[in-house]
């Protein structure tokens, strides 16, 4: 039987770390799906796009766009215009870009407007984009190729429709929490509680048994309390206060924390005053 013990504790440890792998996998094959949208015929404009992060507080998403002409609108392996290219898109917070003919092409980063959505309802929040991009050679439409991925960590990205039509490439996506930061959301909920229930057990084990003032066991109290605030503030994307974290634990966590801590101390001062007194 000790024998068993000691061997369940490294099994454990194995299928622990066996299943953090898994989850990793699973999470960075979602971070390394591409999506792409547009006509593939030999004379086009090739654009890619990737996120490299969201900001749920600014409501935007950044985009780092690279255009690519190819067939007769590109020289130089694409890597410059034939004519002046005009690169349009559905930003509402930059205008179009514009790359002069036979001149090297560099990716710029472009804002996008995020709608739907409220950085309050974290972990659990998602936000919505309408991504689209069309292309103009000396103002004949050109058609576009359009491919999009991500880099940002912290967010997931679904396609819900794409556009390719009239020479237009698009999609309209859905930024969502990552696995990652869902599973440490609620891992941080759980153990807000779970130190919460830990001090209101130790409190009342305090004054049941009129303990008295018993400093190490407020110590412990107290700094729970204050460690709380700074681990509820290593969340992952920094979710503002009054955020669904705050609201379904945090909150109730240091206002359980609190109470415990003064009840304890009070009812502890007045058994060593009574103690105290003489009989």
């Amino acid at each position: 039987m000790p024998k068993l013990k000691f061997l369940l504790v490294p099994l454990l440890v194995v299928v622990a770390a066996g299943l953090g792998v898994w989850l990793h996998a699973a999470d960075r094959s979602a971070g390394d799906t591409w999506h792409s949208a547009g006509t593939e015929v030999p004379d086009r404009i090739d654009v890619y796009a990737t996120v490299q992060r969201i900001d749920a507080a600014g409501r935007e998403a950044v985009l780092r766009v690279l255009a690519v002409p190819r067939g007769r609108f590109g020289e130089d392996d694409g890597a410059a215009p034939t004519a002046e290219l005009r690169l349009l898109n559905s930003s509402s917070l930059r205008g179009d870009q514009v790359f002069p003919a036979h001149q090297r092409i560099s990716g710029a980063d472009l804002p996008i407007a995020l709608s739907g959505g409220t950085v309050t309802d974290y972990p659990f929040d998602s936000y919505d984009a309408k991504i689209q991009f069309a292309a103009e050679m000396n103002g004949e439409q050109a058609p576009v190729l359009f491919t999009l991925d991500k880099v940002d960590s912290l967010f997931g990205l679904s396609v819900h429709a794409y556009e390719a039509a009239n020479g237009v490439g698009g999609a309209e996506v859905r930024f969502s929490r990552s696995g990652g930061v869902l599973i440490f959301a609620v891992f941080m909920m759980i153990t807000m509680w779970g130190l919460a229930i830990a001090v209101l057990l130790g409190a009342k084990h305090l004054v049941s048994r009129r303990r008295g003032l018993v400093w190490p066991s407020f110590g412990f109290m107290a700094a729970t309390l204050f460690a709380l605030a700074g681990f509820r503030n290593i969340a992952p994307g920094t979710p503002p206060i009054g955020s669904l974290l705050d609201y379904t634990a945090f909150y109730w966590a240091e206002a359980v924390i609190a109470v415990s801590v003064v009840v304890a101390v009070v009812a502890g001062a007045i058994t060593e005053r009574a103690n105290a007194e003489p009989r």
